[in-house]
């Protein structure tokens, strides 16, 4: 191991790999900033150029921007409620209070910090643990996928601000547009009503777009001054208090165990790690009203969630050859534009490629660190300008963003109709979180269930009898029980304040002393 270590080594330092690796965080960093690109598109604008690069250099480059875009996805979605990435929606949800309460730097500064020390026990996994976390992904089949996936989704209701009915109400919805498209077992379309655009599927990010981004934006158009900062934003205030310190510990831990171990299961990606790492989160939180308004444990844990699981995705990806996202099956496009083909065989036959890109990931999270602590304030100042200046480059922003993905417009449209759903959503009390969780989950909720059921020749008991997939299925129905369980509980200490009878004689008119009732 040590020798591969310095292999890997000596092999990142070379100025060359220097180079490009802290061009491709700096590109990530900038890109993720920007909504509606994202890592995904980057990486494919960018890929031509492996032609002319080294098959290790490459790698470090596309890398690079990968786990650079998962921090700048956090930076828009702290400072304006428009998350760069799906993986930065739910930093949002106290990224942004913090924000509005003049806490922006402190919020950015405990991002970098939980998405660095996140990074560094992803990449510890991923040199430790690679090979026994890749025969764990494996052993995942189907009906264990099934129930990965469901627990997901139990976990979505208790994002929904502590309303089992609200959480479980928008996590269905998220799964009702995830069935938008063409089935891929038959191929049948569904619920496209004739739009060709529709075939495909609703965009994501067009549905996290409008959902926050237009929403926020419809909620904030006629407070010009509510946005912005006049103080002074030095680095002294942007370091957290001992109290934000110690708050920070347990989650930062939680969400890089939860994000290093979903990441290496193909098909999970940084998106479920976020979700789930803030979702428990809210479980052991003792004061729960806290999340939602501005909680550093709501920023923490996903943070380190999304950066742990952005180093562990090359798990799946380098020792198996099984591309957990979009974004890692570039990389293997990459791997084989140079004639190497990913698997067990690529540690053994091109070591230094390997065990460099490992090396690297250190070294880009250093680079990350320290190239966007001393740009906190540089991005605290956005928030200076006027909001009237800013709302108009901000809906420019997403429709370019939005626009390229496709290049379709009728996803322009979609993310106006979906901006007008999220400010009724806001007004309402309705969270987004759980919908787009179940916009994401649903599809493969129902392709895993369909063929675990395929090889269970239609009989749920043998679908159950699987040892992984039963012990799964348990939890979540734990889970589900205990949220409704303690939904009951607090309505029922409700009526029980609302039926006793005041204690002070000036509100209870029957015990007044005048008597008068």
């Amino acid at each position: 191991m040590l020798e591969n270590v310095l292999l890997g080594f000596a092999t990142a330092v070379s100025p060359e790999n220097l180079f490009y690796c802290f061009l491709g965080v700096f590109l990530g960093t900038f890109i993720g900033v920007l909504p509606g690109l994202g890592s995904l598109a980057a990486i494919s604008m960018l890929l031509p150029i492996s032609f002319y690069l080294e098959p290790t250099t490459a790698l470090i480059r596309l890398a690079g921007i990968f786990y650079g875009g998962a921090y700048g996805g956090s930076i828009s979605s702290i400072l304006l409620n428009l998350p760069g990435t799906p993986s930065a929606a739910i930093t949002a949800l106290d990224g942004n209070p913090m924000a509005k309460q003049g806490r922006a730097g402190v919020a950015l500064f405990i991002t970098a910090i939980a998405s660095f020390v996140g990074g560094m026990i992803g990449v510890v996994a991923l040199m430790g643990f690679g090979p026994a976390i890749a025969r764990l992904g494996l052993g995942f089949g189907p009906g264990g996928y099934f129930a990965l996936v469901l627990l997901g989704l139990v976990a979505a209701v208790t994002v929904g601000g502590g309303s089992v009915v609200k959480g479980l109400s928008m996590t269905v919805l998220g799964l009702l547009l995830g069935t938008v498209g063409t089935d891929v077992t038959s191929g049948e379309f569904r619920y496209t009503f004739d739009f060709v655009e529709m075939r495909d599927g609703l965009s994501l990010v067009a549905l996290c777009m409008g959902l926050f981004g237009i929403a926020e934006v419809i909620g904030s158009v006629h407070q010009a001054g509510a946005r912005k900062i006049t103080e002074k934003v030095t680095m002294r205030g942007m370091v957290p208090t001992r109290d934000d310190v110690r708050r920070s510990y347990g989650p930062v831990a939680r969400g890089a165990s939860i994000g290093g171990f979903l990441g290496a299961l193909p098909g999970a990606g940084t998106v479920i790690a976020a979700f789930l790492a803030y979702a428990t989160e809210l479980r052991v939180a003792r004061d729960k009203s806290r999340f939602g308004k501005g909680a550093v444990e709501g920023i923490a844990a996903p943070e380190a969630a999304n950066n742990a699981a952005a180093q562990t995705a090359f798990i799946p990806t380098l020792t198996i050859g099984i591309p957990g996202s979009p974004t890692m099956s570039i990389m293997l496009g990459a791997l084989m534009i140079h004639g190497i083909s990913p698997g067990p065989l690529l540690v053994t036959d091109h070591p230094d490629v390997f065990w460099g890109l490992i090396a690297s990931f250190w070294i880009g999270n250093v680079f990350l660190l320290v190239l966007n602590i001393p740009l906190i304030g540089i991005w605290v100042r956005v928030l200076q300008f006027p909001y009237k200046y800013i709302y108009p480059v901000v809906i420019a922003l997403i429709c370019i963003g939005v626009y390229s993905m496709r290049t379709s417009l009728f996803d322009v449209g979609f993310v106006v109709v979906f901006g007008a759903l999220g400010y009724l959503f806001q007004r309402t009390g309705y969270s987004a979180a759980p919908l787009i969780l179940g916009f994401v989950l649903g599809p493969m909720l129902e392709e895993n269930l369909r063929r675990a059921m395929l090889m269970a020749r239609g009989d749920p008991i043998r679908l159950v009898a699987d040892p992984l997939t039963g012990s799964i299925l348990s939890l979540s129905a734990l889970l589900l029980v205990w949220a409704v369980f303690g939904a009951v509980r607090r309505l029922a200490h409700m009526r029980r304040l609302a039926e006793r009878p005041s204690e002070n004689p000036a509100e209870n008119p029957a015990e007044s002393p005048s008597g008068e009732a």
